[in-house]
């Protein structure tokens, strides 16, 4: 699920002066002793993003920040989101390869900062400005009172709809609830012959159904898994009838290439997704020169009322190990600085976690200014704790079975809750 954009974006990023990206007297101000360019030394980055259409424009901004500050090196490595954490971890653990700064999924934030492998940042002058940053990214860096990393790009999921198959539908507006969206997505395969979602069994996606719905994974101050209480039900029962009633038919193995290859192409009306799939959406027929006919709109509330999403995106940490810590932190300001987080996304398409990074012309992309309202008010950080990412592993299992008919409900949750009790010790069921 990667993001992407043409490189000759990226190109704009040249043009951005020194002092545009971050000055010396800026930087002096933003905590530490030793003036900023009397910093010096040599600090690796570990970059996860797309190597092809989205490094560029970081590389770009290294090249700022080095003609910035000449007596730092940055010594950039891309490695792929899929082997990052175990490499990282790998490193970390045994203090031999672990970069100075490293871009971290925001679900890895408790695990690392719990293992002790990243720095807390209060007080270095890593973190500034942090009023401008937007509260939903900015949660994601914390950990039991401290924060961890610096917000760098920010999303989440919304719903994603084909204006014409709605409208030849007669719906008016998409969904605001669970109900009219099983609703809507009946009318649509009833007045039009395409399907109205196509439901991706990841549990990731099962999130705002869980959300909605006043559900979790687990209570870490009480110290309970919560995955099979009665607002989970709720949800699941919700989601399993998404699958029995208004779904295309899903196709488990490859779920996630099929769900987009309907919606691109008109096949189906609406799906739950992130702004990461845009760029491929406008390939598809259904959007090819005529960007206008995609909409977005927050995911449906549930029953408590409330649309909510999960807070996806990365922050840059930096390494508690490191020897270059004053370097490392300087160029964790740098790169999330308001203009390094614009040329980001002029360069990615991806979007700023910093309120002045929205300007015009950022918002001027249909994508960043359709996901910045869903981002603000839809968003919220993941169950802070350090196991989370092990929790989804058991959880899909079980919601797959939960949908192809193997289990029930209540059957399915209570064999993902039994399961988290091996990955939380210390937590009780309900």
């Amino acid at each position: 699920m990667r993001r992407g954009i043409s490189i000759a974006a990226a190109v704009t990023v040249v043009a951005l002066t020194a002092s545009a990206c971050g000055g010396s007297d800026d930087e002096a101000s933003s905590g530490g002793s030793k003036d900023p360019k009397d910093i010096s030394g040599t600090i690796t980055y570990w970059d996860t993003s797309d190597a092809a259409t989205e490094a560029p424009t970081y590389k770009a901004l290294i090249g700022k920040f080095e003609a910035t500050y000449p007596k730092i090196k940055v010594d950039y490595q891309n490695v792929p989101f899929t082997d990052v954490e175990q490499k990282f971890k790998s490193a970390a653990k045994s203090g031999k390869g672990a970069p100075d700064v490293v871009r971290t999924d925001v679900g890895l934030m408790a695990e690392y900062a719990s293992l002790g492998y990243i720095a807390p940042l209060d007080g270095t002058r890593a973190l500034k400005d942090t009023a401008d940053f937007q509260s939903v990214p900015l949660n994601t860096t914390k950990y039991k009172g401290k924060t961890y990393g610096v917000p760098s790009v920010t999303d989440t999921l919304g719903l994603l709809y084909n204006k014409k198959l709605l409208k030849k539908a007669g719906i008016a507006r998409p969904p605001a609830t669970w109900d009219e969206f099983i609703a809507d997505a009946k009318t649509v395969k009833r007045r039009t012959g395409a399907y109205g979602t196509y439901l991706n069994p990841d549990s990731y996606f099962l999130l705002p159904l869980l959300y909605s719905n006043g559900a979790d994974l687990a209570d870490p101050s009480a110290k309970k898994i919560t995955v099979n209480d009665a607002a989970a039900v709720k949800a699941l029962t919700v989601a399993k009838k998404i699958n029995d009633e208004a779904s295309m038919k899903v196709d488990f193995a490859n779920a996630y290439q099929n769900m987009q290859a309907a919606f691109k192409n008109g096949k189906v009306a609406m799906l739950v997704q992130g702004p990461w799939s845009v760029g491929d959406d406008l390939s598809g027929t259904a959007f090819k020169g005529d960007e206008g006919n995609l909409g977005f709109a927050p995911v449906p509330a549930g029953a408590g009322g409330r649309a909510q999403a999960p807070t996806g995106g990365h922050n840059l940490t930096v390494y508690q190990g490191s020897r270059n810590l004053d370097a490392s932190y300087l160029f964790t300001r740098f790169m999330t600085s308001t203009q390094s987080q614009i040329a980001i996304a002029k360069g990615t398409g991806t979007l700023p976690t910093r309120k002045s990074a929205y300007t015009g012309e950022i918002t001027a992309d249909p994508k960043i200014a359709g996901f910045q309202p869903i981002v603000e008010h839809t968003a919220r950080a993941r169950v802070a704790l350090p196991q989370v990412g092990s929790l989804f592993t058991p959880l899909a299992q079980n919601y797959v079975k939960i949908l192809q008919g193997d289990v029930s409900v209540k059957g399915g949750l209570d064999a993902t809750a039994d399961k988290f009790k091996d990955l939380l010790p210390g937590y009780s069921i309900g």
